[in-house]
């Protein structure tokens, strides 16, 4: 009875090393295992200046025309409107869209309805294209229901 009590003690010692010894090794990979999440989740991310330069490209592409705030009327103007926001100028039965882009190039985007709709719709297109893209990463790696282990029923018991 002694001999088997010192055995379960020696077995105890020998398990609780082994678990001392491996805890700076799990420690490490749970560590680097974060700093794969965190370092992919950022690359992920989109500053804020890309999305202004790409939204700006964008107004360029959809008809809008940029004017430099190189004159007193227009640097004013521009302080007045709110930053990197579409507001509608109604002049009569036209309507002009004005831009203000304070700091990435210090100027305005200035167009009408017709540019104003292709930039809409360009964004539209985009955002259904990244849907799109997401929707075929996520289902890219459909279940494979052949592959399952069916135990004893076997595939196909439901027949």
């Amino acid at each position: 009875m002694i001999v088997a009590l010192r055995g379960v003690a020696n077995l105890q010692s020998a398990e609780m090393k082994f678990q001392i010894r491996n805890l700076p090794v799990m420690k490490t990979i749970l560590l680097v295992a974060a700093a794969s999440v965190a370092s992919m989740a950022l690359a992920a991310c989109q500053t804020t200046a890309q999305r202004i330069g790409d939204k700006e490209n964008a107004l360029a592409a959809a008809g809008f025309t940029m004017l430099a705030a190189n004159t007193p009327e227009r640097t004013a103007e521009l302080h007045q409107l709110p930053p990197n926001k579409f507001v509608p100028k109604t002049t009569g039965d036209t309507t002009e869209y004005v831009y203000a882009d304070p700091v990435d190039c210090n100027c305005l985007y200035i167009g009408d309805q017709k540019a104003y709709g292709a930039f809409r719709q360009g964004q539209l297109a985009r955002k259904l294209a990244d849907e799109q893209q997401m929707t075929a990463m996520t289902y890219q790696d459909s279940w494979n229901w052949g592959g399952w282990d069916w135990g004893p029923w076997g595939h196909g018991w439901w027949r």
